[in-house]
């Protein structure tokens, strides 16, 4: 009883303290052309352009979550604090210039063609916002898919049909469940390449020629990941989880290759959460297709909770397929917004991270040494991942997370902490874990009784 009563106080000032937290503004910089060493430190505003989020307001004072861009390329993210009466483009544009210097791009092949696969439920409002922005992409060959997965209203099907007519396709797939939304997406496209991403995104007009170019340089290439930057910081749920890393895996590209095992990743390829999300994700279609698409018991919508995802990562790079990690595919994610969906997405990430290790080992039982092998490893990785994390620093202006590191007060960062992680959502985390086994082994049974077999 005693225990009981401390740990619902101790939510209950945790619950306070988080309620404290106070809205950050998002904001887009872009410098202009190559950077030089005379540029350091200077205030100079000449061709800087500061633009607010995706939906946002014009930029004011106070702080300031910034993509810096460079002639439009992401190079990264900072936090600024612009004082009273000052120019907020003066003010975030010093900070920008320390930002450390990164090689020029690559130039991008042609990309292949590509289809989007778009999978909602009952979030018409959402979706139109996606829609639009996937439209205005600027790759020379590409469709959109939308599955409408286990409809209870045609308002879905009447948004497509009315504002998008023939240039989005419209797919309905009855059993619940983002797996197999996905598969019924995967089964219905042309593209070479099939790009996954919510209907709570909104996608950099470069996106899915950046997200897809790789595939054409790249002929082993079976996966690209991009990066997931937050549209709006304007509740302590949406700052919590962005300060504690999001989903953002920093800003330097990176190639992950099962014929060379990457030294600073031993648990590799099964801590498939560093590699990205499937907010933003392509596969090289004819791979995804012949290792069965994702595990149709794995995903929001099962009893699994989260992992489709990290399975079809995972599945691919088994395959002896290489998987890229491209920062300069960008999207923007709308995070949810209350403590109650922190306390539902710690537990469903627990869930799904353990219920994709399962999925793996069934389908893939010939992973079992390495997965045993690699064990003690992950019992410490997960106990990191569940541990409660104090504030690193302050909400003080600080300039980071270019190059992939965590930078001082940086939201985006991954792994930077300005605020304290709760508790009560490591515990959650943690029986999430516990469950996932359990919960996919319960999916697979669902599946039986709608006639699916779980692959």
């Amino acid at each position: 009883m005693a225990g009981g009563r401390r740990a619902r106080q101790e939510t209950r000032r945790e619950i306070e303290q988080f309620l404290s937290i106070g809205p950050v503004q998002v904001a887009e910089l872009d410098l202009p052309g190559a950077r030089g060493a005379e540029d350091r430190g200077t205030a100079d505003t000449e061709g800087v352009e500061l633009r607010p989020g995706p939906g946002g307001a014009p930029i004011t004072s106070g702080s300031v979550f910034v993509l810096v861009r460079r002639a439009g390329r992401p190079v990264g993210t900072l936090l600024g604090q612009v004082p009273d009466g000052a120019d907020p483009v003066a003010v975030l544009a010093g900070l920008a210039r320390e930002l450390p210097p990164q090689a020029p791009p690559e130039p991008l092949p042609v990309p292949p063609s590509a289809s989007v696969v778009v999978a909602t439920r009952e979030r018409a409002g959402r979706l139109a916002r996606a829609l639009d922005s996937l439209l205005a992409q600027d790759h020379p060959d590409f469709e959109i898919v939308v599955v409408d997965n286990a409809p209870v209203t045609e308002e879905t099907r009447e948004l497509v049909e009315r504002k998008y007519g023939e240039r989005v396709r419209y797919v309905c797939e009855p059993v619940p469940g983002l797996a197999i939304a996905h598969n019924r997406g995967l089964a219905a496209v042309h593209g070479r390449v099939v790009a996954f991403t919510d209907d709570d995104v909104v996608a950099d007009p470069r996106w899915l020629t950046e997200l897809t170019a790789p595939f054409a340089a790249d002929p082993g290439l079976g996966c690209a990941t991009g990066l997931i930057l937050p549209a709006r910081l304007r509740t302590p749920a949406q700052v919590l989880l962005e300060s504690h890393g999001g989903f953002a895996k920093g800003f330097v590209p990176r190639t992950y290759d099962p014929a060379r095992p990457p030294a600073d990743e031993p648990l590799f390829p099964f801590t498939a959460g560093r590699f990205g999300s499937g907010a933003n994700m392509a596969f090289r279609t004819s791979v995804l297709r012949a290792v069965g698409g994702f595990d149709p018991a794995t995903g929001a919508g099962t009893r699994a909770r989260g992992g489709d995802d990290l399975y079809g990562f995972v599945r691919v790079l088994a395959e002896g397929r290489r998987l890229r990690y491209t920062p300069s595919a960008l999207v923007w994610h709308h995070h949810r917004e209350t403590w109650r969906d922190l306390e539902t997405q710690a537990y469903g990430y627990g869930a799904g991270l353990t219920a994709y290790l399962t999925a793996i080992l069934v389908n893939r039982p010939a992973l079992l040494p390495a997965f045993l092998a690699r064990v003690p490893g992950g019992l410490a990785h997960a106990r990191g991942l569940t541990a409660v994390r104090g504030p690193e620093a302050g909400d003080g202006a600080g300039a980071g997370a270019a190059g992939g590191g965590a930078g001082a007060g940086v939201p985006g960062g991954h792994d930077s902490r300005t605020h304290p992680w709760p508790r009560r959502l490591s515990r959650l985390q943690r029986r999430g874990m516990l469950y996932g086994p359990v919960g996919y082994l319960r999916a697979r049974r669902a599946l039986r009784t709608v006639g699916l077999e779980a692959r």
